[in-house]
């Protein structure tokens, strides 16, 4: 293959996972907590045909050399933790944490993390997650309580339809070094990776945790205007690779013909 047709594929390549993240993020406009992605691009390897500051007699160098680029790849999507807007749903157990952390999940597989915090009670008045995922530390809502608050710190209190107040408890949140560095698994929760960091659990609000709000969802950081224009933009840049594909193919024709 032609040099320059293989940088053109990699152009090809490259901006068809960048659309497919585009993507991605426009399907999840309306979920819970999401966090977009970004492709983050990289050139390959060049060719280096003269170097730079190489003679070029006897008492001159050249200033600038002659390197021919190999092309492109995408080495990362990278998960963008920008906060998204809260939206009163005026539900008791919807709960969003605002500044930084994720609530902690115990799953079958170990713990996982979220930013989804549309909580529901199971039937033994454990608070789950939307799939049936109870929060870590566990809390019980009494079959008899009529309200359930949650302070911005995290404290829970209930009030029992007979009078009196019921159990209390706490909600911790879960912050990370590099946030970006944890692994997304679907079901809107996140796992642990080396590259995220030690989990550093801690009461809202306390030690750089952000604080909660009951009755709020954080909605998806998705701006869907910037995502059309980001697609525009990867629709014309594929396009321009493809006709560099089709010039080269017609310049080594020409060659081939009048050789």
């Amino acid at each position: 293959m032609d040099a320059s047709m293989w940088v053109a594929k990699t152009g090809l390549d490259a901006q068809q996972t960048r659309m497919n993240v585009i993507s991605n993020n426009l399907a999840n406009v309306n979920t819970t907590g999401f966090k977009r992605d970004r492709a983050v691009f990289e050139d390959l390897l060049y060719q280096n045909i003269h170097q730079a500051g190489g003679q070029t007699s006897a008492s001159t160098q050249a200033p600038t050399g002659l390197m021919l680029g190999t092309g492109v790849r995408i080495v990362a999507t990278e998960k963008l933790n920008v906060q998204g807007n809260m939206v009163n749903s005026q539900n008791p157990l919807d709960v969003a944490i605002s500044g930084e952390g994720f609530f902690k999940i115990k799953t079958n597989d170990g713990v996982a993390y979220t930013r989804d915090g549309s909580f529901k009670v199971s039937a033994d008045g454990t608070l789950v997650t939307s799939s049936g995922y109870p929060l870590e530390p566990a809390f019980q809502v009494p079959q008899t309580a009529s309200t359930i608050t949650i302070g911005r710190d995290g404290t829970i209190s209930t009030e029992l339809a007979t009078g009196g107040k019921g159990p209390s408890g706490a909600l911790t949140i879960t912050r990370f070094l590099n946030p970006a560095g944890l692994t997304p698994i679907g079901q809107n929760l996140m796992k642990e990776t080396p590259a995220s960091g030690a989990p550093l659990d801690g009461a809202p609000g306390t030690g750089g945790n952000g604080t909660l709000m009951q009755g709020t969802l954080e909605a998806s950081n998705v701006n869907v205007v910037e995502e059309m224009v980001n697609m525009i933009e990867t629709q014309r840049a594929y396009e321009i690779n493809s006709k560099a594909i089709s010039a080269v193919d017609g310049m080594l024709k020409y060659i081939n013909q009048n050789m």
